[in-house]
């Protein structure tokens, strides 16, 4: 490890002039995914222990013209089946999505909404496009009509400010701060980690946090255009990869206080031990491999642990051949000779953009609670420029103690979250099916 990185990770967190300040611990007690590979945690699990890769022919928009038009759709997303309390056409399918996974994130962590009305809570929500798909349809109307015949409904909810409103809404909960985050690939590691900041700065007891986004005609045709979309598939660290492929869908997790879950006699799934952010303030799309390096170990610093205590690495893994190439130095550089195994989750359900680092993180407590690390599927050609473990095409039976959920957002924003399981928590835990 290089000495930098090195002294990043030996000073323990909180440590202020000789005294451990001590912050309350946040853990999961929940989550909701919408995904390419299931909706809901059992269909999810399924796939990630199958290796199931969710690419399939857009149906979502008219690809006339395109010589490829593949992606990650999520099919059957029905929300007036999954949503309770508001009208699906009062929002955007993004918005919808956001509300429907938290809806499942709130009855997977057993919290009645109504039992927390009146305390304090944080909604986050991170995107990269918010409603693309409403925005393509208020530009089709208006090559159409002109501006004086755009459809009002569709301008009224096209702001990405109304994501965490839809989730509030669905919900019934009115005393929480609410915020979308729009760090782009990054973002829904960003909103874990500004959950986890308001849980430990005592500013909010229980947080629901993650990220949404769709398949639009408008950023598929903009990277398309760039020549950086995959035609068939994602195939992240193949020697051949050929670039990355829009997923859509949401991850949204409930995250609480430790004592505020064990007050109410709580199943923790996982505490959420470190994260960390910075941004590499150099080129809009090519991250730079020092800065990715001091965030994952400014993470661990942040969560107590040494490297050596990592057991995966959940990659950005986005199958370019810069990004990956990236990613392995930096797994060498924070890591050693001897990196622990490195999957990339985008072969399955492809780049869920603002999504991407919630799924991650929900497949890392997946993977904790069942023994398992999720493969990286589509992997055929190992590559020199790519020396990682990424557990090749089939689930691994492994003991997952810790996990670093890696993200890489354009513009240079990265985040990185560190999960333990736990049996690290202090005593008096409610038992679960922990592997």
């Amino acid at each position: 490890m290089a000495p930098q990185l090195a002294m990043l990770v030996s000073t323990p967190p909180n440590f202020v002039e000789g005294t451990a300040m001590q912050e309350p611990q946040v853990v999961v007690t929940g989550f909701g995914v919408i995904s390419s590979i299931g909706i809901g945690r059992d269909d999810f699990l399924t796939s990630l222990q199958a290796g199931v890769c969710g690419a399939s022919p857009i149906s979502g928009f008219d690809t006339t013209g395109f010589r490829s038009a593949r992606a990650y759709e999520v099919p059957g997303f029905d929300p007036e089946t999954l949503l309770r309390r508001i009208a699906p056409g009062d929002f955007g399918k993004v918005g919808a999505q956001a509300a429907a996974a938290a809806r499942m994130a709130m009855a997977d962590a057993g919290l009645d909404p109504a039992s927390v009305r009146d305390e304090r809570g944080v909604i986050a929500v991170g995107t990269t496009c918010g409603e693309s798909l409403d925005v393509d349809a208020l530009a089709t109307a208006e090559v159409a009509g002109g501006l004086d015949r755009l459809p009002t409904a569709l301008a009224r909810r096209v702001h990405p400010g109304r994501l965490p409103v839809a989730v509030a809404a669905e919900l019934g909960l009115s005393n929480v701060a609410a915020v979308t985050i729009p760090t782009v690939c990054a973002a829904g590691n960003y909103a874990v980690g500004h959950a986890l900041d308001s849980l430990r700065n005592g500013e909010a007891e229980f947080a629901v946090c993650g990220g949404a986004d769709s398949v639009s005609r408008m950023a598929f045709a903009g990277f398309y255009r760039l020549r950086a979309w995959a035609p068939e598939k994602c195939s992240p660290f193949d020697r051949d990869r050929n670039g990355f492929m829009f997923g859509e869908g949401a991850g949204m997790l409930v995250l609480e206080t430790l004592e505020h879950a064990r007050r109410r006699g709580a199943e923790i799934m996982a505490e959420v031990a470190g994260f960390a952010l910075n941004c590499d303030a150099e080129h809009p799309t090519r991250p730079k491999r020092e800065r990715v390096a001091q965030c994952l170990s400014q993470a661990l610093r942040d969560a107590g642990a040494t490297p050596d205590e990592v057991d995966v690495v959940f990659a950005h893994g986005t199958g370019t051949k810069i990004n990956d190439a990236m990613e392995s130095a930096v797994m060498a550089d924070v890591f050693g000779a001897a990196p622990p195994p490195v999957t990339a989750l985008k072969s399955m359900i492809g780049h869920t953009q603002g999504a991407a680092g919630a799924h991650a993180c929900i497949a890392a407590v997946l993977g904790m609670r069942h023994g398992f690390i999720p493969p990286t599927v589509n992997f055929v050609t190992p590559d020199p420029e790519c020396p990682v473990d990424c557990v090749p095409g089939e689930a691994r039976t492994a003991r997952v103690r810790t996990a670093l959920v890696n993200s890489l957002g354009v513009g240079g924003n990265n985040a990185a979250v560190v999960l333990r399981h736990p049996e690290s928590l202090p005593e008096g835990l409610p038992e679960g099916d922990a592997a």
